[in-house]
């Protein structure tokens, strides 16, 4: 039996009058890379926020790692991993001394031989005295990814990861994300616009349409399911604008 890395039941968040994601029930279970798609105002970052508890849901509940993220928010955020879509941080610190103040945060009393372990795995060695503002996109998000992982996460949250990289930075951050979910078993929710690397990333997809979830499915199934379209680009289009 595959244990949920991530459950939700009629998850729902409304601003006012406007409902920005309605009765999103989910089950995405350990060790999968999840791809969340939608047109903009679809509700991807609201679903990321509440599954990160950055914002309280107005009805439902979503259970992360066995942790209510309305009853045990503090036990969600222990358990899980999150870089945003615009990486903030202290750009007048050297990278060494940013990662050292988020391990700090994480709960990690020791931290230099797991931030050394983690930079080596992400391949960013020699950059520890380098002032964070220096830094350019791709190397700041290389540092977003190992603030995110340095507790050894069970969930990571990437909103937007691909936002503004060049195609290399791309194809490095594909094969970062490649290696956490086969290396480490990690489970991996992303919000994406970029269908090319949902394809070559992910194990299976949804899709939200006006904050309501019109498919969820593995990526196999999905693509075998519209074998008379090209790509993934013309299943979402196909999708999307039926739910319209």
């Amino acid at each position: 039996m595959t244990t949920s890395a991530i459950s939700t039941a009629a998850l729902t968040r409304s601003f006012g009058p406007h409902q920005a994601l309605a009765d999103l029930t989910l089950d995405v279970p350990q060790g999968e890379v999840f791809g969340l798609l939608g047109h903009n105002g679809a509700g991807k970052t609201t679903t990321v926020n509440l599954l990160t508890t950055l914002l309280e849901p107005t009805a439902g509940d979503a259970i992360i790692n066995g942790h209510s993220v309305k009853t045990d928010a503090t036990g969600v955020r222990q358990s899980i991993g999150y870089l945003p879509e615009n990486v903030q941080f202290y750009d007048n610190l050297t990278l060494l001394e940013n990662l050292r103040f988020f391990a700090r945060l994480s709960g990690l009393r020791r931290p230099d031989a797991r931030i050394r372990d983690v930079l080596t795995f992400l391949d960013f060695t020699g950059h520890d005295n380098q002032r964070v503002g220096t830094f350019s996109k791709g190397m700041r998000q290389r540092v977003g990814i190992a603030q995110a992982v340095l507790h050894a996460p069970a969930v990571l949250f990437l909103d937007e990861p691909t936002s503004g990289l060049d195609p290399e930075g791309v194809r490095t951050l594909r094969e970062t994300i490649v290696r956490l979910n086969h290396e480490f078993g990690m489970t991996i929710f992303m919000n994406t616009h970029l269908l090319s690397e949902v394809t070559k990333t992910c194990t299976s997809i949804g899709i939200l349409n006006h904050g309501r979830l019109v498919h969820h499915d593995s990526m196999s199934n999905t693509l075998a399911a519209f074998p008379a379209d090209e790509s993934l680009e013309d299943i979402y289009f196909q999708l999307d604008s039926a739910a319209a």
